[in-house]
């Protein structure tokens, strides 16, 4: 059985020593791939692979196509829009995630990035304390939790919203349960994205959803930017011109949204995951669930069907 890394971005290395121990204590060989600039690299190295490992790498139906004895994608983090599910099913691929691996080093990055916009980007002029404002958080599952759990240490009041969380589940955590995203979005001063890029989420960030924020409203997106609606939100900032966007998901018209200077912020890449922490978590996690699926059919964490 063959076990394929395939990064990209690679890994720290003592997140592959993590993954190398457990695929080979379960009796597997393990290949790696890193730093690869161009996809026919990728598209060798999966030809003999049964199970591949992958961050960011986009896994696309010719992907599929090569790999013959492909039977397991697993992504390292949350997120899975870079691999290509139909394609996967199509081909008998269970693809899986590893959910919650990264959660604390995301919601920590919240908190950076919205004491940075808060205190005004450290321009050296007064800006405002995050105690006593109020927090929505929009999706709440293993990050929105974590969300939560540390804006109760800065003193702020939290609300979320979910639409496959039930409002009890969200209240027993000690977060006021919103009824609608549309009220989150009018009742709080700052909005954190956490929801996926889906059908139904894509572009559903609007002008009329930021527009109903309190004046002063910051939205922050460590999610995906396809859910944004970017067009509508650079009207919305050239007419509210008290609103802030910040984000770890550079947006695709960056150089319009950086025409508001001190109202927007993005970081050149994306910056969720990126802590020696997570990056082990997930990695290791991945490695686990490939040996549990081979040795047990374990498909806990499958994404497609």
């Amino acid at each position: 059985m063959k076990v394929l890394i395939a990064t990209e971005k690679p890994f720290a290395p003592v997140a592959v020593e993590g993954i190398k121990k457990e695929v080979e204590a379960a009796g597997y060989e393990l290949a790696l791939l890193e730093k690869y600039t161009d996809k026919t690299q990728l598209l060798e190295a999966v030809a003999d692979a049964d199970a591949i490992i992958i961050r960011s790498d986009k896994i696309t139906p010719e992907v599929f196509d090569a790999a013959k004895q492909l039977k397991i994608v697993v992504r390292a983090g949350a997120g899975y829009d870079n691999v290509d599910l139909e394609a996967a099913t199509k081909h008998g691929v269970v693809v899986m995630n590893t959910p919650g691996q990264n959660a604390n080093a995301v919601a920590e990055l919240v908190f950076g990035l919205l004491v940075f916009a808060v205190r005004k980007f450290y321009n050296g002029t007064a800006g405002t304390e995050l105690m006593g404002k109020r927090l929505g958080i929009l999706a709440f599952g293993n990050v929105g939790r974590n969300v939560a759990r540390i804006a109760k240490g800065f003193g702020m009041e939290v609300s979320a919203f979910d639409a496959y969380c039930p409002a009890e589940v969200i209240e027993a955590a000690g977060v006021q349960a919103a009824k609608s995203q549309e009220e989150l979005f009018q009742q709080c001063d700052i909005v954190s994205l956490h929801i996926p890029a889906t059908a139904e989420t894509k572009q559903s960030i609007n002008r009329k959803l930021v527009g109903s924020m309190k004046k002063g409203g910051i939205v922050i997106n460590t999610a995906r930017k396809e859910v944004i609606n970017e067009a509508e939100l650079i009207e919305l900032l050239n007419e509210r011109t008290d609103l802030k966007y910040i984000t770890d998901i550079m947006p695709d018209a960056d150089a319009k949204f950086k025409e508001f200077e001190g109202r927007y912020f993005s970081t050149p890449k994306k910056m969720g995951a990126q802590t020696a922490e997570a990056n082990i978590n997930a990695g290791i996690a991945a490695a686990k669930q490939i040996v549990s699926f081979f040795k047990d059919g374990c498909t806990k964490f499958q994404v497609n069907k």
